[in-house]
């Protein structure tokens, strides 16, 4: 049996119908449209309370003990400021295929999401328009290319700061917590990131942490292709975007899925035959607001940003954002996380 009618018997033996076939043609279509878009106008794992104070710490590259403390917030226009405004509108690289966190609403044709709300809140901040953007939707794999590049101003895509990021791009200070969780059918014996994962095929985006948390300690897991002939069968397990992982697993080409609950969360919203596996994340991740290295006026000029956005208790815009796309899939957080920043 050739492996292209492995796959077809095993997504036929799935027999996922109903609203979960209609979500496999919504999410095949999304994963199918990733291009650079017009201009725009279109606790659970422990969340911190917003209110709390602000810590400094040092920066010290070299054995990165603290890799979300951030450069000191400011108001001043800098070099990359001064570009920004001189064009008039703000390139934001984001995702356009997350529910609930960057996603085209299929009505208005217009993205939505948490991440959406907070570009919308540094464009009204650089440019004094919410409007004044350009939306440039990324893979997760690109992400990092797109502000070494020159392509995007900004990366505001669900991403984790870590050690190897921070030597690669620029993160404002953390705007949410987030971790590694496995997601699986309701049916399925995988319990979570443990045993269970044994001899399943798991998916995760290149690039993503949830890939490196695998290579790091898989459990018997089968989660690269390491030895497969052709290129359609390397790229099975690790994809561009973390939402191919979704379509695959709802096709039966995979066991299962490990990527951010935040963003499983949205998964398990679009598609009710699966669910996120275990008692909570197996890692604790911040997301931060990526900017090109070096580009330090920018980010403190983010930083700014997201100190206002935390305030205001439960009214503040982060709440507002959180209760509008997030707190039904991800009830009980409290606040943003407390932003941490570099003492020299």
């Amino acid at each position: 049996m050739t492996r292209a009618k492995g796959r077809a018997v095993r997504g036929g033996l799935r027999g996922w119908g109903g609203v979960t076939g209609m979500a496999v043609a919504c999410v095949v279509t999304a994963s199918l449209t990733l291009l650079p878009l017009a201009h725009g106008d279109g606790t659970f794992g422990g969340q911190s309370a917003g209110s709390g104070a602000a810590s400094a710490v040092p920066a010290r590259a070299d054995d990165c003990k603290d890799p979300e403390a951030s450069v000191p917030a400011s108001s001043a226009d800098g070099p990359n400021i001064k570009k920004i405004q001189e064009r008039g509108k703000l390139i934001a690289g984001v995702d356009q295929n997350s529910f609930q966190w960057g996603y085209r609403n299929p009505e208005s044709r217009t993205l939505e999401g948490f991440d959406i709300d907070l570009v919308h809140a540094i464009a009204e901040d650089i440019l004094g328009d919410r409007d004044a953007v350009i939306f440039r939707a990324i893979p997760t794999n690109q992400r990092i290319a797109a502000l070494e590049n020159d392509k995007v101003d900004v990366v505001v895509r669900t991403m984790t700061i870590n050690c190897k990021r921070i030597g690669q791009v620029a993160f404002s200070t953390a705007y949410f917590q987030a971790g590694q969780q496995v997601l699986a059918p309701k049916a399925s014996t995988i319990e979570g990131y443990d045993e269970s994962l044994k001899g399943k095929r798991v998916c995760t985006a290149e690039g993503s942490t949830a890939f490196e948390a695998l290579n790091e300690k898989s459990f018997g897991a089968v989660f690269k292709d390491e030895h497969e002939d052709t290129e359609e069968d390397r790229d099975q397990l690790t994809v561009p975007n973390q939402l191919d992982c979704l379509v695959r697993l709802q096709l039966g080409e995979v066991d299962a899925v490990v990527t951010d609950n935040a963003l499983a969360a949205g998964q398990a919203a679009q598609d009710p035959a699966v669910e996120l596996k275990g008692d909570g994340p197996f890692t604790t991740e911040y997301y931060g607001v990526a900017a090109k290295l070096g580009s330090d006026d920018l980010v403190a000029r983010i930083n700014h940003v997201l100190d206002e956005y935390r305030q205001g208790g439960k009214d503040s815009p982060w709440m507002t954002s959180y209760r509008t796309w997030l707190a039904t899939g991800l009830p009980g957080i409290t606040g943003p996380p407390a932003p941490k920043y570099r003492s020299n």
